[in-house]
């Protein structure tokens, strides 16, 4: 990546052309000067393994180290090796070091959230009811509400309190944030945090039911209003704070998040059960299954 008149351009370079890609230089220097002194390297080739691993080297396994370094101990390990190679006399100016050399040049004004965008993982996500699934965790922003289609999301390992999400076309929608559990009985058995917590999620799930309201009052009858807002009221399981029903099979205590998710599990464990003859004559079951 080259910049002209203050434009990034991007520049290929030309196959097998070692001198045309100077990062390579870098890459050897840092694979000699620091992963091949790791205990854990193990080679980047089959025949560039090191001689523990190679056959009949019993005296290099036998003084082996089996020491595998945690990500933190090799990020400060590659710190303390940038200092030392920095340190070092420049080949070009043998009266500086590398790092005097790299401060006298003239700083780019490049845009430090440009640079993380460029370097965040990305992965394709399908928008649930409950926001966006990931490792784990569900993802939530207001403008994602209403939303089931497949979005491209870009996340950092070391930050995952939120992701940025995009269009599969690469247009930016939102920021969403991890979404934190509610305690299911924070008013009687929660500590105030979990109070305030529950309070929270409520008056924002009733702002977006409004405003879902307001935008499409004025293209529906005053009738059809009434059954958007009964319906709004039965999906409202559609936000991450969501409602349990409790029934009892078998003896055992299942939980559920909506009537929905209670009668598909019924159909597949207890068809015969008189709860779903009920749910069937509800407006509940005519506006999701009809």
């Amino acid at each position: 990546m080259a910049e002209l008149f203050g434009l990034s351009i991007l520049v290929f370079a030309r196959p097998y052309n070692a001198r045309a890609k100077v990062i390579e230089r870098f890459f050897k220097e840092f694979q000699e000067g620091f992963e091949k002194l790791l205990p854990s390297y193990i080679g980047s080739s089959i025949n560039n393994k090191p001689a523990y691993m190679m056959r009949n080297e019993k005296l290099h396994k036998n003084l082996h180290c089996e020491y595998i370094p945690t990500i933190e101990e090799t990020i400060k390990m590659i710190d303390m090796w940038l200092s030392f190679k920095n340190s070092q006399p420049c080949p070009n100016v043998p009266d500086k070091t590398i790092s005097e050399v790299l401060s006298e040049r003239k700083r780019q004004n490049i845009d430090i959230n440009t640079l993380d965008d460029l370097m965040l993982a990305t992965e394709v996500k399908t928008i649930q009811r409950n926001g966006i699934r990931f490792l784990n965790c569900d993802y939530f922003d207001e403008r994602l509400y209403g939303f089931k289609s497949k979005v491209l999301i870009k996340y950092n390992l070391f930050d995952l309190t939120n992701i940025k999400v995009y269009t599969p076309k690469g247009e930016y929608l939102c920021t969403a944030k991890r979404v934190t559990e509610t305690h299911p009985m924070a008013k009687l058995l929660g500590d105030v945090k979990d109070y305030e917590d529950y309070k929270q999620k409520i008056v924002k799930q009733r702002q977006l039911k409004k405003k879902t309201v307001e935008s499409v009052k004025k293209y529906l009858e005053t009738e059809d209003i009434k059954l958007l807002e009964t319906q709004l009221e039965i999906q409202s399981s559609d936000l991450p704070l969501q409602g349990v029903f409790n029934t009892s099979l078998s003896g055992v205590q299942k939980m559920f998040k909506n009537n929905s998710e209670k009668y598909e599990y019924m159909i597949k464990n207890d068809p015969n059960n008189s709860w779903i003859t009920e749910f069937k004559n509800t407006k509940e079951y005519k506006l999701l299954y009809e």
